[in-house]
């Protein structure tokens, strides 16, 4: 009689005895004494004595300390950005009617300029803080937030869309409540791209960097020391230089972080993906596999963030989500239950929730509306002394601007769609191209614009071929990161299934790849909108070397009015961008979500 001997089972990934490195607890260790260090000597920056008025030296031996204040900066208000960003786009998506006001009004923030609220931001943080640097340094973090929130929210609430319908299926079988349906399927299915979209926004803070650490208000001048107001510096100085150190020490901190932060996210997050068959090359990373074979990071996993995040599971189901039912009280020598007193109490108590949240719900509304009604007030009086020339300048400033951003998305989709879909569907190649895009998408136009604006300004076109350029430099990397996080989204088994049908050229395009990346698309093109329209305050109206160069757009009249002191201008045009965008949204995006949704979703 034969025997069949059954395969024994391999030890599950998890379950294996890791294999530890003396060398991998040394680098760690030397890593986390080095933020260490770096956010004492920030923390003691924040709580120094107010010193608006900073002299930035352009010495090279002073480039290590700024990039280590502009990192923490980036980092504070990335953390800020995180979590608005989850929670904004997890309520938008979970309720019709949250939707229909969230996403316009996120449209609009993500539209207004920065310098439209920088006067308010800073001075009102300064004045809160007197005495100390903490309101200073508080508002280049807020103003680096507006760069790196909106496009993260998008992405996440867009991700949230795309779940199949099977997942929500069985989310609901398994009766998940919120909380548990948010950490088991709705963020790590929106995982990769949510950390996509999070390097495009910290590429976007790099761009925004210089405005928000060096900006001069009227007669008050305020600087950070920082890799932005160095950059600044250099470039008002026409240090060439200095500028092309400074920018090489910022491409630096692009390496390292790339390497240190968002490559091993990338490689950790592929689990997430959702496919039926294995593919054949996935991302890795060398940060990844030291962090997994050091003994220091297992102990401080398991005796410190496992049990803190299965606490925080569970004070947050027991606080928000808990049902507890009362034992039924028993009758004195009775075996059967006794019946409640008065059995509508429940409902009566329902009832009276209900109204509390109504009344208080009310209430809200009503202060909402009378402070928007002072402001709708404010603004028209504010207004009124507008000239007739004022107001004739704003439609034709606000149709040129429109023209330069419609030919900045289609040369940027022109460009992006091919280039990003052949870079996420080849891991290796995406390994190679990753650092490279970063390192490109990272660099403020804004610090290499003087350079080209000189060599452009005998071109044909001019300053408006310079504008559409530095507008397509700064959001055609919005585009490019969703539609490399939408190619490399695509299951496997599709693009097998593409290949087992000899699927090629343009059917291959158009049955397969164009459906996959188009809700990623969308975003990209939603967030490089709103980015386009914030790039041309900066594209439009140049100053370099005392020499101011501008053309006439909305960007340049906001500009203009916000040096010159014109708030009444400055409040016209700003309100005149957020028209256009909110038009733009009804008209164009929401049709193209609505269609995303119905169409092109994976079920």
């Amino acid at each position: 009689m034969s025997q069949v001997y059954a395969p024994v089972p391999k030890p599950r990934e998890r379950d294996a005895k890791p294999v530890f490195s003396w060398w991998a607890d040394v680098v760690v260790l030397a890593g986390l004494v080095t933020v260490a260090y770096v956010i004492v000597l920030a923390a003691s920056r924040w709580v120094a004595p107010l010193t608006p008025v900073t002299s930035i030296t352009l010495s090279p031996q002073a480039l290590p300390l700024y990039a280590g204040l502009s990192t923490m900066r980036m980092a504070g208000a990335y953390l800020l950005a995180l979590v608005f960003s989850l929670v904004y786009a997890r309520t938008a998506a979970g309720s019709r009617r949250a939707e229909r006001a969230m996403i316009p009004a996120l449209d609009i923030l993500q539209s207004i300029p920065i310098l439209s609220f920088l006067p308010g931001v800073v001075l009102s943080l300064v004045a809160l803080f007197p005495r100390s640097n903490f309101g200073l340094e508080l508002a280049a973090v807020l103003l680096i937030f507006t760069s790196q929130a909106w496009n993260m929210a998008f992405g996440f609430y867009h991700a949230l869309l795309a779940i199949p319908k099977e997942l929500r299926e069985a989310a609901a079988i398994f009766h998940l409540n919120p909380w548990r349906r948010f950490t088991r399927l709705e963020l790590p299915f929106g995982m990769i791209p949510l950390i996509w979209n999070s390097m495009m926004s910290w590429a976007g803070g790099w761009f925004f960097l210089m405005a928000a650490e060096q900006f001069t208000l009227g007669t008050h001048s305020f600087a950070l020391p920082g890799l932005g107001s160095y950059l600044q510096t250099a470039a008002n100085q026409g240090n060439i230089g200095a500028l092309l150190l400074g920018l090489a020490t910022l491409i630096i901190v692009i390496v390292l972080m790339d390497q240190l932060l968002w490559r091993p996210l990338i490689a950790w997050a592929d689990r997430f993906k959702i496919e039926q068959t294995g593919s054949g090359t996935s991302p890795s990373s060398f940060m990844l596999r030291i962090l997994r074979r050091s003994a220091l990071v297992h102990a401080i996993m398991r005796h410190f963030v496992i049990p803190a995040t299965e606490g925080i599971d569970r004070i947050v189901n027991q606080m928000f989500f808990a049902t507890p039912q009362a034992p039924p009280r028993m009758a004195l020598g009775s075996t059967r239950p006794e019946l409640p007193i008065r059995a509508t109490s429940a409902k009566e108590g329902e009832i009276t929730r209900f109204s509390l949240r109504r009344a208080a719900g009310l209430l809200i509304g009503l202060l909402l509306g009378a402070v928007c009604l002072w402001g709708v007030i404010a603004a028209v009086r504010l207004m009124a002394h507008l000239t007739p020339d004022e107001w004739r300048l704003i439609p034709v400033s606000a149709l040129a601007t429109l023209l330069r951003v419609t030919a900045t998305l289609v040369i940027g989709v022109l460009w992006t769609v091919p280039v990003g879909v052949a870079i996420g569907l080849r891991p290796r190649l995406a390994q190679r191209a990753q650092p490279v895009v970063q390192i490109v998408a990272s660099i403020p136009a804004t610090a290499l614009f003087p350079v080209l604006l000189l060599l452009l300004l005998n071109a044909p076109g001019g300053l408006n071929l310079a504008a559409i350029l530095l507008m397509l430099l700064g959001t055609q990397w919005y585009l490019l990161f969703n539609i490399l996080a939408g190619a490399m989204a695509i299951p496997h088994d599709l693009r097998e299934a593409a290949s087992v049908y000899h699927l090629r050229g343009w059917r291959r395009w158009r049955i397969l790849l164009l459906p996959a990346i188009f809700p990623y698309l969308l975003t990209g093109l939603i967030t490089a909108s709103g980015g386009a329209w914030n790039a041309s305050v900066v594209a439009e109206y140049v100053t370099f070397e005392s020499h101011t160069f501008s053309i006439v757009g909305l960007g340049a009249l906001i500009a203009s009015s916000a040096n010159a002191g014109n708030y009444a201008l400055l409040l016209a045009s700003t309100l005149t961008m957020s028209a256009l965008v909110v038009v733009l949204n009804r008209l164009v995006w929401r049709r193209l979500d609505t269609l995303a949704q119905q169409r092109f979703h994976l079920d």
